[in-house]
């Protein structure tokens, strides 16, 4: 089965937007790339800086292809709202949206991680919408520059070989030792997908010629039927993307879907340990 991505989406990776500060922040450009990333994306809502969405990254990256991203969530116990939708945004990328992830009602997840290419010193911002609207955002700042340009760490012809091939892998016990159905309890996995995630601006060292964008641009998670997230990603997104999420297991297998930009779908359905 072969798609073909939309220009929506390509359109949509090339916008971005977050900011951090007080309380309630409307949306004023002040010339910076956040300013204008966030209208586009945002418009005048409001953002809150309140804690309830939080972003890890290294101050200074050992290696700007591959810089380690956390973001975490922490809406209040007994807050009838939950988190909806999650956009990276790294400021002064050329396409600054990372990854726009879509989660799942039941699947609570409070933590995800990636790895994604810095171009230039740069601001990077999380912004959470919950299900009653509201934005909150989050900031850190990151020193590293020529990551979306950096050449793969793999040879080209031994990346396609294996392009789609995936992994998952478990933390923890996501369930308990039982002789009946456990309740569901949080869990920790780690899906990685091989593909070579071409950005567009690295060079083949032996032609000299860009070697064209190539990356995977959707992937969605499943719990059986329920959803645990979707991923609308990129040119940021690291070379052999990998997502490590926090979320409540129902002890259902995890189905994995995943499209790239040249219409390549990859998929593959991943048993609960101990279920």
């Amino acid at each position: 089965m072969m798609k073909i991505l939309r220009q929506g989406t390509l359109a949509a990776a090339l916008v971005a937007g977050t900011l951090a500060g007080g309380a309630a922040l409307a949306a004023e450009s002040d010339g910076t790339a956040w300013s204008d990333i966030r209208g586009s994306l945002f418009g005048d809502t409001a953002m809150k800086d309140d804690g309830l969405i939080a972003i890890e990254a290294p101050y200074r990256a050992e290696d700007a292809a591959i810089v380690p991203v956390t973001i975490r969530t922490d809406v209040p116990q007994g807050d009838p709202r939950h988190v909806a939708k999650i956009t990276l945004v790294i400021d002064e990328n050329p396409a600054p949206v990372a990854a726009t992830f879509t989660l799942g009602e039941g699947a609570n997840v409070t933590a995800i991680a990636t790895r994604v290419r810095i171009n230039a010193y740069t601001p990077v911002h999380v912004v959470a919408e919950l299900s009653d609207g509201s934005l909150h955002v989050a900031e850190t700042y990151v020193k590293a520059s020529g990551g979306c340009a950096a050449p793969m760490a793999k040879d080209q012809d031994v990346a396609d070989a294996n392009i789609g091939k995936m992994k998952m892998r478990w933390f923890g016990r996501p369930l308990t030792d039982i002789d009946a159905t456990p309740d569901p309890i949080h869990a920790t996995a780690q899906l990685m997908i091989r593909h070579p995630n071409n950005s567009g601006l690295q060079m083949d060292q032996v032609t000299r010629f860009y070697i064209p964008a190539h990356f995977v641009s959707n992937v969605t998670i499943r719990q059986g039927n329920a959803l645990v997230l979707t991923m609308e990603g990129g040119i940021s997104i690291s070379e052999d993307p990998n997502f490590r999420f926090a979320f409540v297991s129902n002890g259902e297998p995890l189905v994995v879907e995943a499209t790239d930009t040249e219409g390549n779908d990859f998929g593959q359905t991943f048993p609960v340990p101990g279920s």
